[in-house]
């Protein structure tokens, strides 16, 4: 049973947040985007993350955790509000569910050494989400999720032998946050199921106060970190301004992004394909709004995207954005001319939406300042997140579900 009259313990509400996307003392190159979250409302709970990295299990790692005897944790190291945790698991989704539901015993078994959470969040439906499910119902507590669009559908859509467990797990979170309105819809569709409450809830970015935009007649931009450059679709943007220049030979790119030596000649191998593309290297965070405001527009035609702050920072930056169809900012700004949704697997798709912006740039920017200065763009400011966020993790320590939480196996 869940533990009733939560709102009456003295003081703030405990929450316990589990998330593999979190920077940490095993791997402080993580995104920030939980931490910032996190951070939105560091001053209404008191929190703590635990943060999982996986590593391939040894063959005792193995057999240990096979026959019970080993818990799956292999490293923790304990700082402020922070357990950094590396566990043994296989890649490629082997032993998924198994490995997860072991996992969940051993953090269990650290909940002894803190204050009883009120609280449970889980930062991935298929992965953390096992994980917080299997200790609500061990531990009695209730728990939310945080659906990401890119790893929750691809793993949801690749496993259809864990669906039902998918499923129990999605209905049982007393409140789902979606990065994005496209990522909980392609779940549900998936899973054929409906959970109870959502809350859109966009990345929380740091350039969120708008910037006016300004015609330029500049080039475009793009931005990512060089070593990303085949999940960024480096390849299929090239090809597209190839494409764009033979109806306009002016159309130039911007690539704005550090790397290593390896990493920079790869893209400079593939850029040397197509005129009219030159790197910028790395350029500080606080500059980039200076960046963004000068280009005609930003162009990033991601393969794969949970939610793209990139896009956010572009926008309230002055910058029309073209973003990859049904990922990233997709449902956000359907209505919106600023924002062009393309195929990634199309350079001629690409192509003429750079051609677009490059074209309509005056009446793009007019539209985008006339969205940045509408309670539209409010949504996406942190004030107006850190309200949701607070308001939707509060109602979900306050619940107390009457129906009763199934074991694992009666799911699976």
């Amino acid at each position: 049973m869940r533990p009733a009259n939560l709102h009456q313990r003295v003081g703030r509400l405990a929450l316990l947040h589990v998330t593999a996307d979190y920077p940490d003392a095993l791997d402080v190159r993580k995104t920030p985007a939980v931490r910032n979250l996190v951070d939105l409302v560091a001053n209404d709970f008191d929190h703590r993350v635990i943060s999982l990295n996986r590593s391939m299990p040894d063959w005792t790692a193995v057999t240990g955790m096979a026959t019970g005897r080993h818990s799956p944790i292999l490293e923790r190291r304990t700082g402020f509000r922070l357990e950094s945790l590396r566990y043994a698991g296989f890649p490629k989704g082997i032993l998924h569910a198994t490995t997860l539901r072991k996992l969940a015993d051993g953090l269990c078994n650290l909940t002894d050494d803190c204050r009883r959470p009120d609280l449970l969040i889980g930062y991935k439906l298929s992965i953390e989400g096992l994980v917080v499910a299997e200790m609500a119902r061990r531990l009695g507590l209730p728990y939310a999720l945080v659906v990401q669009g890119n790893t929750d559908a691809k793993i949801v859509a690749a496993r259809p032998d864990l669906r039902r467990l998918f499923a129990w797990v999605l209905q049982g979170a007393e409140v789902v946050f979606s990065l994005a309105p496209w990522a909980i819809a392609r779940i549900e569709a998936l899973l054929r199921v409906r959970a109870r409450t959502i809350i859109h809830l966009p990345c929380p970015i740091a350039l969120d106060q708008p910037i006016a935009p300004r015609v330029t007649g500049a080039s475009l931009i793009t931005a990512f970190h060089l070593r990303h450059h085949r999940l960024k679709n480096f390849t299929g943007l090239a090809r597209a301004v190839s494409l764009a220049r033979r109806i306009d030979s002016t159309l130039e790119l911007e690539v704005v992004g550090g790397g290593d030596a390896r990493d920079t000649a790869v893209v400079r191998t593939i850029a040397q394909r197509s005129r009219g593309i030159r790197l910028a290297g790395a350029v500080s965070n606080r500059d980039m709004a200076a960046r963004y405001n000068d280009a005609a527009g930003f162009v990033l035609p991601s393969r794969r995207e949970s939610f793209g702050m990139v896009f956010l920072e572009a926008l309230f930056c002055g910058a029309p954005v073209v973003y990859p169809a049904d990922r990233a900012i997709s449902g956000w700004f359907e209505d919106e001319p600023f924002a062009i949704p393309v195929d990634p697997e199309d350079p001629r798709a690409i192509a003429a939406a750079m051609l677009h912006i490059k074209r309509d740039e005056p009446r793009l920017k007019r539209a985008l300042s006339n969205w940045q200065t509408s309670s539209a763009a409010d949504k996406f400011k942190r004030a107006s997140i850190a309200r949701a966020f607070e308001g939707g993790l509060r109602a979900a320590a306050m619940a107390s579900s009457a129906a009763p939480v199934p074991a694992y196996g009666d799911a699976a």
